[in-house]
């Protein structure tokens, strides 16, 4: 309840109608939701809290379909296993645009292979000279990379990879020969590949020569392999996604781990929905990105959602609803998986792999009707000015 204004002043103004920071002591004994509840209250801790909230609340309700998009390197720090699989295991992701570093770096926990904490004030030019790789605080040996390069190419070169595919099908049929790798080894839980093909979640790189498994795919392609990467594949079947998640009732989500290509190809779905296509659509209904980069640059990974709004990639309506955390998403993802796996029941799966092909033919049919149109308003108005041209 609002405190009554002091006698002789005006009335309290409706930007005061928000809830009083008054919070109590921390005890010690607080689970993570409950902490973000109680004490991130303002400054970018205020923006994680609402983003928890936005996720929990609203998000993850049974008509809205979420597509969450990876950038860098997320896995080696353990990311994978600690917060995007129970995400995925809840049903709390559908679908997925990463950049090829997390999935290749993620195949080395499924292999057996390890990745050890260091430290990064270490000698890079000793590190080099034992064998050691780095990345920031993350070591692991050499032979961790020519282990998992000779397993992509060893399964890359199978029959069934020799044509041209999405990369929502490559990692699909890759994700199976991990899951057999993991069972081999007595490992569970260790590759986002693995529980993506368990619980057909289509996984989608933007940039799929921008990776080793890219590296390993182009050095097969030079020894005769037919196994190329479709991006307009890509391209269409992630507009098909969005496209069916905001049929009828439904809704579309968008949760950016970063920015960067992910981020871009994730929203891109809109304008190729609403400008290439020509098809009636408002945009993504909610919007909550993890970033650390800066809007003022020009660049994707800080573009807000209000800018968002301006591509059609953002329905204006729901532009409140849009949470920017200002955070490393090493710090903030684990916070934000605890929250939601406390605050909201599993959901069921959507199982969209199997789905793709249906729903790219129910988008290819709504474009072939936008066409048809298109060219019968074209051939009145030809026809309209015929007689004229005639006289």
């Amino acid at each position: 309840m609002n405190s009554p204004s002091p006698k002789g002043s005006r009335p309290a103004a409706p930007y005061l109608q928000g809830e009083r920071i008054d919070p109590l002591g921390i005890t010690g004994q607080e689970a993570a939701a409950d902490l973000i509840e109680k004490a991130y209250l303002a400054y970018n801790a205020g923006r994680l809290r609402e983003a928890c909230r936005l996720f929990a609340d609203r998000m993850l309700a049974p008509e809205v379909t979420v597509g969450l998009s990876l950038t860098g390197a997320l896995t080696p720090a353990g990311l994978g296993m600690s917060s995007l699989i129970p995400l995925m295991e809840a049903g709390f992701v559908d679908w997925i645009v990463s950049t090829g570093a997390n999935l290749y770096h993620d195949t080395h926990f499924a292999l057996g292979l390890a990745m050890h904490r260091g430290t990064p004030h270490a000698d890079d030019v000793e590190l080099h000279a034992q064998g050691v790789v780095r990345i920031y605080d993350v070591f692991f040996d050499f032979g961790v990379l020519l282990s998992t390069d000779n397993f992509i190419r060893e399964v890359s070169a199978r029959p069934e990879f020799q044509r041209s595919m999405s990369s929502a099908e490559y990692h699909y049929l890759l994700g199976g020969y991990v899951r057999e790798r993991e069972r081999a080894l007595g490992l569970t839980r260790r590759s986002l590949l693995t529980v993506a093909h368990q619980l057909e979640i289509p996984i989608y790189t933007s940039s799929p020569g921008d990776s080793s498994i890219g590296l390993n795919v182009a050095e097969q392609a030079m020894l005769g392999s037919k196994l190329r990467f479709d991006v307009s594949a890509d391209v269409n079947e992630t507009a098909a996604l969005v496209y069916e998640a905001t049929r009828g009732n439904g809704k579309s989500a968008v949760f950016m781990v970063g920015g960067g290509s992910p981020k871009n190809f994730m929203l891109q779905t809109e304008p190729q929905i609403q400008e290439i296509l020509g098809l009636d659509e408002r945009g993504h209904d909610y919007f909550l990105q993890m970033t650390d980069a800066r809007p003022d640059t020009g660049g994707l990974s800080g573009a807000t959602p209000a800018e968002a709004v301006s591509w059609g990639k953002i329905d204006p309506a729901m532009l409140p609803s849009s949470v920017v955390v200002y955070g490393d998403a090493t710090l903030t993802l684990p916070l934000l998986t605890a929250y939601a796996l406390s605050r909201h029941e599993s959901r069921p799966l959507k199982r969209l792999y199997p789905k793709r092909d249906a729903m790219l033919e129910r988008l290819r049919g709504a474009y072939r009707e936008v066409v048809a149109s298109r060219d019968a308003r074209a051939k009145d108005a030809e026809e309209a000015v015929g007689p004229e041209r005639a006289s």
